[in-house]
């Protein structure tokens, strides 16, 4: 075998070489991509876990609805920043709202507050459709307001249900600048079943006694 005939097999090992090497560089990323992918997942399990086992702490003590009402705003105000809350809970024939920027109940509703752009018949309409509304879902089932001013907010109602039937809803917004995302929104989504389980529990005993 001539020198060029050595040179072209070695030019054709070298390339397969490099074939090899690039095939297992690319199996090596992808193989660090789904390590980190379930590295991440598995921090978020954690992270609703943690917070779901500190929700329920936190109103498992709690002995009437406004009490865990506060409770609850107060948990899900510590693991979401600069939050607004409030709960729109059904009754026979009508809906309750509850406000909190304390212990104590908001007495009266801003008009500059969202909650002041909610009527009975989007509430109800929320209550029905059973599931988590964006901001332009409310506007299309009639969000009182111009889409300029609501536009300031970033919101969405959490649905409040028990075997299907609705109890009502949480609302929860804070300014467009800081948009909420997915992920903060997944821990609460996480507990409104065991929520909702002591909001009738709450209300029971309030009738009772009444």
């Amino acid at each position: 075998m001539d020198d060029k005939q050595r040179h072209r097999r070695l030019r054709l090992l070298i390339a397969k070489l490099n074939k090899e090497r690039k095939k297992q560089a690319k199996q090596i990323d992808i193989l660090c991509n789904d390590l980190i992918a379930a590295q991440r997942d598995f921090i978020k399990k954690l992270n609703t876990i943690n917070f779901t086992a500190n929700f329920y702490e936190s109103i498992i003590a709690t002995t009437d609805l406004s009490s865990l009402l506060y409770a609850a705003v107060k948990h899900i105000k510590e693991e979401i920043a600069d939050v607004n809350v409030t709960f729109f809970l059904r009754q026979a024939d009508s809906f309750e709202l509850h406000m909190f920027d304390s212990v104590q109940p908001i007495a009266l509703l801003e008009k500059q507050r969202l909650e002041s752009c909610f009527s009975p018949e989007l509430i109800d309409d929320i209550c029905k459709s059973n599931k988590l509304c964006a901001l332009d879902e409310m506007f299309a089932m009639g969000l009182q307001g111009s889409l300029a001013g609501l536009n300031k907010y970033s919101a969405v109602t959490i649905p409040l249900e028990l075997l299907g039937l609705s109890l009502g809803f949480i609302l929860i917004y804070r300014s467009s600048k800081n948009k909420l995302s997915p992920e903060e929104l997944s821990n609460i989504t996480a507990v409104t079943r065991g929520f909702s389980r002591a909001i009738q529990a709450r209300q029971v005993l309030l009738h009772t006694a009444d």
